[in-house]
């Protein structure tokens, strides 16, 4: 999520995926939600990766529980490299770093914050 002007990205929570659909609908119900920026997992090559497929599906379900709220997409490619990195510098402990779910709300804040950024670029 951002804060009300959109220049800062901030980590709201981890959800696991099955959960997610019903977490997204009851916060939309709670909050103003203008749109959900989704990272498109890519390889370092450029190609699409196999994960893309389960992530293009579950935004078909999104689109169609929430239509009227659009979404986009961000190469997703190397935030998790960038959320190690930014926990290494911040210094979180070595088992924090462990944490998949801090993992995934950092690379997540990262997604966003770049999406951002090239919006305000444009």
């Amino acid at each position: 999520m951002t804060d009300p002007l959109q220049i800062i990205a901030n980590g709201l929570t981890t959800v696991d995926t099955h959960q997610l659909l019903p977490f997204l609908k009851d916060y939309v119900a709670r909050e103003r939600v203008e749109r959900f920026v989704v990272g498109k997992p890519m390889q370092t090559n450029g190609r699409e990766s196999d994960n893309l497929a389960n992530v293009r599906r579950f935004v078909e379900k999104l689109q169609q529980s929430l239509p009227t709220i659009p979404v986009e997409w961000w190469d997703e490619r190397f935030t998790s490299v960038m959320a190690h990195q930014t926990m290494l510098e911040s210094g979180i402990g070595k088992m924090a770093r462990r944490n998949k779910a801090l993992v995934d709300e950092i690379s997540a804040c990262i997604i966003l914050q770049g999406w951002m950024e090239r919006r305000i670029k444009l």
